[in-house]
C-alpha cells in the first residue's frame, strides 16, 4: 500500500506498510481499485452526457463510493468490494449502451473487469497512487482526488435530504477523467482551483439543505453532563440519521448525546423539541475509545470519523451509511418512503448502565452565518470601536498529532480583544477554555460541522461588504487552519477560490503537496506552515 492522504500519515511521507488510521494494506489498495473504476464510470458517463440520456445514479454513486475512501471511514475491505462489484455494473451498463464508438485508447479503468476476488486484489496492488511516476503530477492529482472525495462527502449529506446538483457531479466526474488523461501543468492547477468552486456550491447545496430541512441554527448552550437514563451516542455528521433515531426513541426512555462533530445538531430548532435530547458526550472523534468506552450504551456511526473498535464496546457499537468496520453490525439503508430502522439499537441501550459522566457545564454553539449576521451590528460596533481588533479564524479538524497542542496555545496566547471564529471538530482544543466575551459576543464562535466553514466565509464577505472593501484579505481576519482529512482540503481549495490569501495551515503540510506544487500555493496564494505560537500570534495580530 501507499497512502498520504490525511495528516497523520507515516513520518509525513506516506503509509506504507499499515495506516497510522489502522487501515489494512488489503483495505487501502482496495479503496485504491475502488477510485480506478470510478474513473471507468465517468468515461462512460460522459458519453451518455453526450448524447443527452446520463443516469442519474452515476453522479449519487460516484459521491458515494468516494465518500467510502476517505480517511476513518471504511475499514471493512468486504464492504468495499461490494462498491467495487457495484461500480463495474453501472459502468458495464453505460458500456453496453454507449461504448461502441468509444476511442480505442480508453483508460484501463473503463474496460477491466473480473469476478474473482484474487483477482481484485492482484489489480489493486497496481492501480495505487505511486502508479503515477511523475511527483509533480501525482501531487496535483491527489489534491483534485483528495479536493473531490471531500466535495464528495458533502453532496452526499445533501442528497440524503433530497438536494441534488448536477454541476457538482459533473464537475467530479470531470475531475476523474481529466487523471487518466496526460494534461499540461497548468491545466491540472486550473481543474484544482475549479474545484475549490465546486466545493464552495457543495458546502452552499449542504446549508441549504440543512437549514431548509431543520431551521437555521441559533444560539444555545449545550449541557455537556449526562442524566441518570440509559443513553445512545451518535457520532458523524449526518443529520437524517439524528432526526430519525430522536423520533424512533421518543417516549422510550432513552435519552440521546451527540458526539464530536455531531455537536451542532444542538443548535437546529427541530431537534431542540425533544425532551430526551440530553446535549453532547466527550470531545472530537480521536478520543472515543476512551468515551465510548464510558459511554456505557450503543455508539451509532453515521459518517467518518471511526477509528479502530476496542474489545470493551465492540457489542455495542453500530455503523451505517457509508462507514464500515469488520465485525461490527450495520444499520442497512433507508428504502424509499421508509426510515432506516434503529430499533435493534434502541433494544440494546434500554439493556445498559446510564453514561458515566466525564464533565458537567456547558457550550456553546449556533454561530451559523444566518444568526453571526443577525448579531452584524453588534460586531461592526465592536470593530468600529476597537473593542475587537481582529478575528483569528482556527477551523478544521482536531486529530492525535500531539504538536496540536499548539492550536490551544493560540486560544490562551490571543489578546482579549479578539474573536475565534471555529467550525469543525478542531473546536475542542479550545471550546471548552474560559476564554470570556467582548460586549456580550463570546470569543469563541462556533459555526458548526466542517461543512459550515461556509459559513465563515459568508460573515467575511458580508463584513467586507459592510466596511466597503475591494479585497477580502483587508479585513481583520487571519486563517490559522487545523487539517486532518480530505473534507478540509475541500475547504481549503474552497478557500483558495474565494481569495483568501495568507493562510496558515498545520500542523503539518500536507504530504501529497510536493515542494514544486507548494511553491505554486506560496506564490499564488502565500500558504504557510504554521511555527510557533506566541511568533504566529504576534504576526496575525499584525495582519501577516
Amino acid at each position: 500500500m501507499f497512502c498520504y492522504q490525511c495528516q497523520e500519515t507515516a513520518k509525513n511521507e506516506g503509509c506504507g506498510i499499515r495506516g497510522v488510521c489502522g487501515k489494512t494494506e488489503e483495505t487501502a489498495n482496495l479503496q485504491d481499485l475502488l477510485i480506478y473504476v470510478l474513473k471507468g464510470i465517468a468515461i462512460y458517463a460522459e458519453k451518455a452526457k453526450e448524447k443527452g440520456s446520463l443516469d442519474s445514479r452515476c453522479g449519487r454513486f460516484t459521491v458515494e463510493a468516494l465518500f467510502a475512501t476517505i480517511t476513518n471511514v471504511n475499514f471493512d475491505s468486504d464492504r468495499i468490494i461490494e462498491l467495487i462489484r457495484e461500480a463495474f455494473k453501472l459502468r458495464n451498463e453505460l458500456k453496453e449502451k454507449y461504448g461502441a464508438d468509444m476511442p480505442d485508447n480508453l483508460h484501463d479503468s473503463a474496460v477491466w473487469f473480473s469476478d474473482d476476488v484474487n483477482e481484485f486484489k492482484k489489480k489493486a496492488a497496481e492501480v495505487g497512487i505511486l502508479a503515477i511516476e511523475n511527483i509533480d503530477v501525482r501531487s496535483l492529482q491527489m489534491l483534485l482526488i483528495y479536493g473531490i472525495k471531500g466535495i464528495a462527502a458533502y453532496a452526499e449529506h445533501a442528497a440524503v435530504l433530497g438536494f441534488e446538483d448536477e454541476k457538482i457531479y459533473d464537475f467530479i466526474r470531470e475531475a476523474l477523467i481529466s487523471t487518466t488523461k496526460d494534461l499540461s501543468v497548468d491545466e491540472m492547477v486550473a481543474l484544482v482551483m475549479r474545484a475549490g468552486e465546486c466545493a464552495v456550491g457543495a458546502m452552499a447545496l449542504l446549508d441549504k439543505a440543512n437549514t431548509s430541512t431543520y431551521g437555521n441554527p441559533e444560539i444555545s448552550k449545550v449541557n455537556i453532563g449526562v442524566r441518570n437514563n440509559p443513553g445512545i451516542l451518535i457520532s458523524g455528521h449526518d443529520l437524517k440519521d439524528m432526526e430519525e433515531l430522536l423520533k424512533q426513541t421518543e417516549g422510550t426512555g432513552v435519552d440521546v448525546y451527540t458526539h464530536s462533530e455531531m455537536l451542532p445538531a444542538n443548535s437546529y430548532p427541530v431537534f431542540k423539541k425533544y425532551a430526551h435530547f440530553v446535549g453532547n458526550y466527550g470531545g472530537s472523534w480521536w478520543h472515543q475509545n476512551e468515551e465510548f468506552e464510558s459511554f456505557n450504551g450503543p455508539i451509532l456511526m453515521t459518517t467518518n470519523c471511526i477509528i479502530p473498535v476496542k474489545d470493551s464496546y465492540r457489542d455495542r457499537i453500530f455503523t451505517t451509511s457509508v462507514v464500515g468496520y469488520p465485525g461490527i453490525k450495520h444499520i442497512p439503508p433507508r428504502t424509499k418512503g421508509r426510515v432506516k430502522d434503529f430499533s435493534e439499537i434502541i433494544a440494546l441501550a434500554k439493556k445498559c448502565a446510564p453514561p458515566k459522566e466525564l464533565e458537567k457545564g456547558e457550550l456553546v454553539t449556533g454561530f451559523a452565518h444566518n444568526q453571526a449576521l443577525a448579531l452584524a451590528d453588534k460586531v461592526v460596533d465592536a470593530v468600529k470601536s476597537g473593542a475587537i481588533r481582529r478575528f483569528i479564524v482556527m477551523a478544521g479538524c482536531d486529530g492525535r498529532h500531539k504538536t496540536r497542542s499548539y492550536y490551544t496555545d493560540v486560544a490562551h496566547a490571543l489578546p482579549k480583544d479578539t474573536v475565534i471564529l471555529t467550525a469543525g471538530c478542531a473546536k475542542y482544543r479550545y471550546n471548552k477554555l474560559a476564554l470570556g466575551d467582548i460586549n456580550g459576543i463570546p470569543r469563541v464562535l462556533d459555526a458548526g460541522q466542517c461543512n459550515d466553514c461556509y459559513s465563515l466565509a459568508i460573515i467575511a464577505l458580508k463584513l467586507k461588504e459592510i466596511f466597503g472593501l475591494k479585497d477580502i484579505n483587508d479585513l481583520p481576519i487571519s486563517f490559522d487552519i487545523a487539517w486532518y482529512e480530505q473534507k478540509a482540503v475541500a475547504v481549503l481549495l474552497a478557500l483558495l477560490y474565494l481569495g483568501v490569501k495568507g493562510i496558515r495551515l498545520g500542523p503539518t503540510l500536507p504530504a501529497f503537496v510536493s515542494p514544486n506544487v507548494l511553491e505554486v500555493l506560496v506564490d499564488n496564494f502565500n500558504i504557510k506552515p504554521i511555527t510557533d505560537p506566541k511568533t504566529d500570534v504576534e504576526a496575525m495580530m499584525k495582519g501577516q
